[in-house]
């Protein structure tokens, strides 16, 4: 694992209460706020090369059929971050790098025009193609993964994805309202924000659904020796959509923002974040708190907030 800087203070705080978990939550998302760039791009960069070479099938799936595609999400993405990031990226005679960065490829993924898109950026890139069974995922770089499998999602439609979420499994309305907005989509990006609590800096933190059910029959602690606030990290997802214009295709991008709970206690508005956290930690259910791997943890973590709050 690629080591990375401590951000103080974190970027994104979404369990301010401003994203609520278990909810859609989209929200209208200016262009030039689609790609997200700061200093952790190179190492970022780095992790992906190194998942690339080791472990390359389980973090990019392609379906035939879909290059082109792949390719229209490279030449925007070049367009985009040439315009927004001058300084941080350039053109090159074989498109466009990111100043500083390697430039190695892994065999069997030459020409995945998807993979070449994911090595410019901190995001994971997931394309979503609609055919008579829904929106299904036919191509994807998933080096990032937060407790999900890409191997087992790749060529399902969304409500099978969403299938072990506590209350978005075929059938619901929120499944069938995801459906009715990825079919609305236009030229209008969107965004949204999700979190959850880990015990560690990994970005690759992949979990099947087999593994997740049996995690959550046994429902152990993370945190064996008890210090939550020393070794709990908080994992921040900004989810972006937008509506590939020839393809049709939704480009569904994920970035990753891992900030130590104990940064948390250096900000400013410390008290009110802390707040905030343990409001939404009291209102999830029995099933959400099993989905989310914090059964056994989440009144240790109540009670470091808390703490966190009193000394606001």
């Amino acid at each position: 694992m690629t080591s990375l800087p401590t951000r103080t203070p974190p970027t994104h705080t979404p369990y301010d209460g401003s994203s609520k978990l278990f909810s859609i939550g989209l929200k209208p998302l200016a262009p030039t706020d689609w790609i997200e760039v700061d200093g952790h791009l190179l190492p970022y960069l780095a992790e992906k090369r190194r998942l690339y070479a080791e472990i390359p099938g389980r973090v990019f799936v392609e379906e035939d059929g879909t290059r082109d595609a792949q390719q229209e999400v490279l030449d925007l993405l070049g367009t985009h971050l040439l315009e927004r990031f001058p300084d941080t990226y350039r053109r090159i005679d074989a498109g466009v790098e990111a100043v500083g960065a390697q430039s190695t490829t892994h065999a069997g993924l030459d020409g995945a025009s998807l993979v070449a898109a994911s090595l410019l950026v901190q995001e994971d890139l997931i394309l979503m193609r609609r055919n008579d069974s829904g929106w299904r995922l036919v191509a994807g770089s998933l080096c990032f993964p937060s407790s999900w499998s890409l191997v087992e999602k790749f060529g399902r439609p969304l409500q099978d994805i969403h299938a072990p979420v506590p209350g978005f499994g075929p059938g619901t309305r929120p499944a069938e309202l995801i459906n009715r907005m990825f079919d609305g989509l236009q030229g209008q990006a969107v965004e949204r924000y999700n979190w959850s609590i880990q015990s560690d800096n990994a970005l690759y933190h992949p979990l099947s659904d087999l593994e997740r059910i049996d995690r959550a029959t046994k429902r152990p602690s993370r945190f064996p020796d008890g210090d939550i606030g020393a070794h709990a990290f908080i994992r921040v997802e900004r989810q972006t959509l937008r509506k590939l214009p020839a393809s049709g295709d939704i480009l569904f991008t994920i970035r990753i923002h891992l900030d130590p709970l104990a940064v948390l206690a250096r900000h400013p508005d410390r008290a009110t974040l802390a707040v905030s956290f343990v409001a939404q930690l009291e209102a999830l259910d029995l099933a959400q708190l099993d989905y989310k791997g914090l059964t056994s943890d989440r009144d240790r973590l109540i009670a470091v907030l808390n703490h966190m709050a009193s000394d606001g």
